[in-house]
């Protein structure tokens, strides 16, 4: 064995200089792309396997406790699991640096008790996440997979990361634990699987995510009428935020999207409150509309409080329950140049893209981080509805494989 390794590595150490485009001519490279092929549909049962494991938000562990199985069963080293919930493994180079981590997260958007079980019909998966981020972890899988059937050993480490806190409320907890105390001062380079198609993300999109409540002192809504209503007043604040203006470039949103509060039909509430996302791809809009928000909301207080003379006054608390960091990484930078060219040896058209994932936080602490799909095709994502085409899912695999030796030197 050692006599068929050794060649293979030195074929492969005397490449690291070269473009993607030379790299898949190495023979070690397309034994790692004969490995992929192989195993793909291995890949695609992995996937929905996975699927079936819950991970709702915040509760990820049973999903990641398979992960730690995974990750030492394919030979990574140091296997743990750190303060978040992330699982993180090793796959040592010929040295500690360059350290690329390459990860997919492990949570999901549904609640807990959600049916997760995925049906199969012909090229197609559905089921709860099968793309969001099954897919990603099913390709880091395979990843690992290929590189060690292929003997490739690359100069520098590869540490793979099943993360938590992606989704939702999760705040990018995983990686604000990953990047800010486990692996602090260690990372070189980024990279993120995450959902489907063959796209590159490198502009992250920031978000401020609030909980706002509405309080009064509630009544009889008939013996009691005359009082100010947390509930009126909650809705003149969203009457107000819909009447936004936002700039188109840099692309900016907004979106009131839970809202709960009252006891019975026949009473005036005393409580509300209305979950709200704000968002954009750059640090001053984010800063104006968030501006904008905490007005609307004073407003719409003062206004129902003069509406019923001050009677029963309304107040409003509002708690900012999620910051999701914007960052970039630029266009001529070395990840988003590889990335690009080993799109381009593999046939792919890319355009760079804007989003909202894991490579936030990395990008908005300067080490160069970018977002990659994981091929395929999906559809309804964050719904029970969602599906994966996996015609084409191969390539998003290689794919993956080429962007890791490649950014491992």
């Amino acid at each position: 064995m050692t006599r068929l390794v050794l060649p293979l590595i030195a074929s492969l150490a005397s490449a690291w200089a070269q473009s993607p485009e030379a790299l898949l001519r190495d023979p070690t490279v397309q034994a790692a792309f004969a490995a992929a092929e192989r195993n793909e549909a291995h890949v695609l049962n992995e996937q929905a396997r996975l699927c079936e494991i819950p991970a709702p938000p915040f509760k990820e562990e049973l999903r990641g406790r398979e992960l730690v199985r995974l990750f030492k069963e394919l030979g990574l080293k140091d296997v743990q699991v750190d303060k978040a919930g992330n699982v993180i493994g090793v796959r040592p180079g010929n040295e500690p640096h360059p350290n690329l981590v390459f990860s997919a997260h492990l949570d999901t958007v549904f609640p807990e008790g959600t049916d997760v079980h995925v049906k199969r019909e012909g090229t197609s998966l559905r089921g709860p996440g099968i793309g969001d981020d099954c897919r990603g972890l099913a390709v880091m899988l395979g990843v690992i997979h290929a590189l060690n059937e292929a003997h490739v050993r690359t100069p520098g480490a590869i540490t793979f990361v099943a993360d938590t806190g992606e989704e939702g409320l999760g705040d990018l907890r995983g990686m604000k634990q990953l990047f800010g105390d486990t692996l602090k001062g260690r990372v070189d380079s980024f990279v993120s699987v995450d959902g489907t198609g063959l796209g590159i993300t490198n502009l992250g999109v920031g978000s401020l995510r609030y909980r706002v409540t509405f309080k009064g002192p509630g009544g009889h809504s008939y013996g009691a009428f005359g009082m100010a209503n947390p509930i009126q007043a909650m809705g003149r604040a969203m009457a107000k935020i819909d009447d936004f203006q936002v700039p188109t470039t840099p692309r900016t949103t907004f979106n009131v999207g839970r809202v709960g509060g009252g006891t019975s039909v026949n009473a005036i509430p005393f409580e509300a409150w209305m979950e709200v996302d704000l968002r954009s791809a750059d640090k001053a809009a984010l800063t104006a509309l968030n501006d904008k928000f905490k007005a609307a909301l004073n407003d719409a207080v003062n206004e129902e409080n003069k509406r019923w003379n001050g009677r029963g006054a309304v107040s409003v608390a509002p708690e900012l329950v999620g910051i999701r960091p914007a960052g970039e990484t630029a266009n001529s930078s070395h990840i988003v140049q590889t990335a690009i060219a080993v799109s381009k040896a593999l046939g792919i058209a890319e355009v760079l893209q804007e989003g909202s994932s894991d490579s936030n936080v990395p990008m908005n602490i300067g080490i160069p981080a970018i977002t990659v799909s994981g091929g395929g095709q999906g559809s309804g994502a964050h719904s029970l509805g969602e599906a994966f085409d996996s015609k084409g899912s191969l390539q998003g695999t290689q794919r993956a494989i080429l962007l890791a030796i490649a950014l491992a030197r």
